[in-house]
């Protein structure tokens, strides 16, 4: 889990499932200097997808790949989207895209139920029941792209008040507060 420092009060710290979602989607390309798609790299995506995939399983094919980073992007743009009209399209976009995703529940003689996948890539179903996990925990709703538009870098908010704007205030926040006041002294004088 990814933890963060907060004044007067203990670290918060992500949910695992939230940590996976943000590595996932820190996997396009984004930022100044452009980082490459690192899914990708066989390597990388390996480490990238280890939490959503089995161990027993194959690695996914190209097919499972491609139709995760269509995934990829369309969580990016639900993140991103200011404003509950831009979020229904991405969200839209999100359904499309797991459309050929199925699962059904599967219920024990203990009280006991289990979601299990019947249809599509593997991986891109265990990124979509993360996805919903995360929703139905209301935590879903604290994963954010970075305000400074030069990085665009997906982050966990674990702010009480859910307003952080910033993946890193000493990198990007710091920079931009520093920007402004100099725009500010150069109008004022």
């Amino acid at each position: 889990m990814v933890s963060q420092e907060t004044t007067g009060a203990a670290p918060r710290q992500a949910p695992a499932l939230a940590d996976a979602i943000v590595e996932l989607l820190n996997s396009r390309p984004h930022a100044t200097p452009l980082t490459p798609d690192t899914l990708a790299d066989p390597e990388i995506a390996e480490r990238i997808l280890r939490p959503f995939r089995e161990p027993a399983l194959p690695p996914p094919s190209e097919g499972d790949i491609a139709q995760l980073r269509r995934l990829r992007d369309s969580l990016v743009d639900v993140v991103s989207q200011p404003g509950a009209e831009a979020a229904k399209a991405a969200w839209a976009d999100v359904n499309e895209t797991t459309a050929t995703t199925a699962f059904r529940h599967v219920f024990d003689g203990d009280g006991r139920v289990a979601l299990l996948q019947v249809s599509g890539p593997p991986v891109v179903g265990a990124v979509v029941r993360a996805v919903a996990e995360l929703v139905a925990q209301g935590q879903f709703s604290r994963i954010r792209v970075c305000a400074n538009a030069d990085c665009s870098h997906a982050f966990y908010d674990t702010t009480r008040s859910r307003t952080q704007r910033w993946h890193s205030y000493e990198m990007c926040g710091n920079r931009t507060n520093v920007a402004a006041y100099r725009a500010r002294a150069r109008r004022s004088v």
